[in-house]
C-alpha cells in the first residue's frame, strides 16, 4: 500500500484530478530522496504531504481551479444577492429550485375547463386574456380600453403564432423542448431569446403539465439563467429571483417564482431588468394563470 492509497482509506475517494495527482507524486518522490529522515518517518512523512495536498486542492479551494460559486453563498447566508446577477442555476441553490418547480409542474392535474384565463397588471393596469379552445380570444378587464375586445393571436413566440394544438404538441423531454423552441426562433438567436421563449411556456401560455415541467428543467441547464435568491414580487408573494440577459443590448429580464405552486409571480425588464440594482422598464405582475369553466364578461 502506497501513501495515496493508505490516505483514500483514511478520508475516502477525493475527485480525481491528474495534475493534482502529478503534483503530489513529485513531492512524494522529492521527499524520498532526502536521506537526512529517517526511515521510519518517510511513510508518515508522505502521507501527512499527500493529505495536506488533497485538502488544498479539494477541501480548501473546493477542486482544482474550480471557479467560485456565488449560489452557494447566497444558499449559506454567507453572500447577498442585492448584487448584479452572478451565477447560473446549473450548479447549487438555483438548480434546485427550478427541479422542485419542474417536480411541482408534473404533478398538477391534467387541464380541465373551457377558456384559459390570465390575468395581469402591466404599468398599473389589469386586464385578462381569455382563449378559447377553439382559437377565440378576447382581452377584458377594468382596463381593457373599450371593453371586451377580440384578439387575433393571443399566444406567441418570438412573434410567432401558436395554437392551443401547437402548445399541447409540445416535447416533455428537456432536449427536445430545447430543439423545437429553437427551430420557432429566428436564425441566430441567442441564448436569452431562447430563454424567454421557454419562460413563456410557464405561464402567458396553456402549456400541459409536462411541457411546464420540461420547461422548468430546460432553463435550470440555460447557462445564462442566473439565480438571486429570495426575493417578494410587487405585490409582497415571496419567491425564488431569476434573471437572464435579452439580447446584445444589455436589457434582463427578472422573474419571481413560486417554486412551491410552480407559478411565475412577476416579470420585469429594463438595464438591469429591474432588480434590486434599478428600476424596471417594464413590471408585469402574474395575478392568475389556469384553465376555469367561468364565462368571458360580455
Amino acid at each position: 500500500m502506497d501513501e495515496l492509497e493508505w490516505v483514500r482509506d483514511l478520508y475516502g475517494e477525493p475527485p480525481l484530478d491528474p495534475a493534482a495527482r502529478a503534483r503530489v507524486r513529485k513531492r512524494l518522490d522529492a521527499r524520498r530522496s532526502r536521506r537526512w529522515r529517517a526511515p521510519w518517518m518517510m511513510p508518515l512523512a508522505g502521507a501527512v504531504a499527500t493529505l495536506a495536498a488533497v485538502l488544498l486542492t479539494y477541501g480548501v479551494t473546493g477542486g482544482a481551479d474550480r471557479p467560485h460559486d456565488p449560489a452557494r453563498d447566497v444558499a449559506a447566508g454567507r453572500g447577498s444577492a442585492s448584487g448584479a446577477p452572478t451565477a447560473g442555476p446549473s450548479t447549487g441553490a438555483g438548480r434546485s429550485v427550478l427541479l422542485e418547480a419542474a417536480t411541482t409542474a408534473a404533478s398538477d392535474p391534467a387541464a380541465r375547463g373551457a377558456y384559459w384565463r390570465v390575468t395581469r397588471r402591466t404599468g398599473g393596469k389589469t386586464t385578462t386574456l381569455w382563449a378559447a379552445r377553439d382559437g377565440r380570444a378576447w382581452i377584458t378587464g377594468p382596463d381593457a380600453d373599450a371593453g371586451p375586445r377580440p384578439v387575433t393571436k393571443p399566444f406567441t413566440m418570438a412573434g410567432r403564432a401558436l395554437s392551443l394544438r401547437d402548445i399541447e404538441r409540445l416535447p416533455t423531454g428537456t432536449d427536445a423542448l430545447r430543439r423545437r423552441v429553437a427551430a420557432l426562433l429566428p436564425p441566430g438567436a441567442g441564448e436569452g431569446l431562447l430563454a424567454d421563449a421557454v419562460s413563456g411556456l410557464l405561464w402567458s401560455k396553456p402549456s400541459p403539465p409536462a411541457v411546464r415541467a420540461a420547461a422548468y428543467r430546460l432553463l435550470a441547464d440555460l447557462p445564462n439563467v442566473r439565480y438571486l435568491g429570495h426575493a417578494t414580487d410587487p405585490t409582497g408573494r415571496p419567491g425564488r429571483l431569476f434573471a437572464f440577459t435579452l439580447d446584445a443590448s444589455g436589457a434582463q429580464r427578472h422573474l419571481v417564482i413560486d417554486p412551491v405552486s410552480s407559478q411565475v409571480l412577476s416579470s420585469s425588464d429594463g438595464a438591469d431588468g429591474g432588480g434590486r440594482n434599478a428600476p424596471a422598464e417594464r413590471v408585469e405582475v402574474v395575478l392568475a394563470a389556469g384553465w376555469t369553466d367561468d364565462v368571458p364578461p360580455s
